[in-house]
C-alpha cells in the first residue's frame, strides 16, 4: 500500500473522510475526495463494501455488459492514439455480493497492455483497475460531476497512465448512492 498525495494511507484517509457524518451533498464530496486518494476505484470499492458491509468477503466483481461503443476523437486525443489504432471498450457493473456500486465504460489502448491483460479483460470478471494493476499506474481525475439521480450521485472521468505519464486508458464511472447512505 503506498502514500496518496495527501502523505497518509488512501484507507486510512477513506476512513477518516467517511467518519464524520454529514449533509448528502457533504458525503457525496467525501465520496469524490476517497476516489482521488486511492490508487484505484476498484481498491477504493473494496474498501467501502467492507466498510459498509455489504458483503462478505468484500470482492469487487465487474459484471460486462457486451456493448460496444465507439471511441470518438476527444476519447482518442486523450489516450494520444491515432483514428485507425483498434483500442478496446468494456462496459461494467461493479459490483459487490448483490450491490452495484458504480457503472463504468473503459476505452483502452490494447497495445499498451499484456497479451495476458488483454486475455483477461476479454474473458473475466476481474475488474480493470485489478488486471492491469501491475503496470503501477495512476489515476488522472479530469472531470468530476455530482449526479441529481435517484441511483447515481457522482461521475467521474479519468484517464489511467503508466509511471511515465502514457495514457492507456479512459474510464467514465457513475457511483452508486449506496456508497453514501450504506446499506438499504
Amino acid at each position: 500500500m503506498g502514500f496518496s498525495v495527501y502523505g497518509v494511507y488512501p484507507a486510512v484517509l477513506a476512513a477518516l473522510l467517511f467518519a464524520v457524518p454529514a449533509r448528502a451533498g457533504d458525503a457525496v464530496a467525501r465520496l469524490q475526495s476517497g476516489l482521488a486518494a486511492a490508487p484505484s476505484a476498484t481498491q477504493f470499492l473494496t474498501e467501502r463494501c467492507a466498510a459498509l458491509k455489504l458483503a462478505a468477503p468484500p470482492v469487487i466483481k465487474a459484471v460486462r455488459e457486451h456493448q460496444q461503443r465507439p471511441a470518438g476523437a476527444q476519447v482518442r486525443a486523450l489516450l494520444h492514439v491515432a483514428p485507425d489504432e483498434v483500442l478496446g471498450y468494456r462496459r461494467v457493473l461493479l459490483t459487490c455480493g448483490l450491490h452495484t456500486l458504480s457503472e463504468a465504460d473503459n476505452w483502452y489502448v490494447p497495445s499498451r497492455l499484456t497479451p495476458q491483460m488483454n486475455r483477461e479483460l476479454d474473458s473475466s470478471d476481474r475488474p480493470f483497475g485489478t488486471v492491469v494493476k501491475p503496470l503501477n499506474f495512476h489515476r488522472r481525475m479530469l472531470k468530476a460531476e455530482r449526479l441529481d439521480g435517484a441511483v447515481r450521485v457522482l461521475r467521474i472521468t479519468a484517464l489511467l497512465e503508466t509511471g511515465d505519464g502514457t495514457p492507456f486508458s479512459l474510464v467514465v464511472e457513475n457511483y452508486s448512492r449506496e456508497l453514501v447512505a450504506g446499506k438499504k
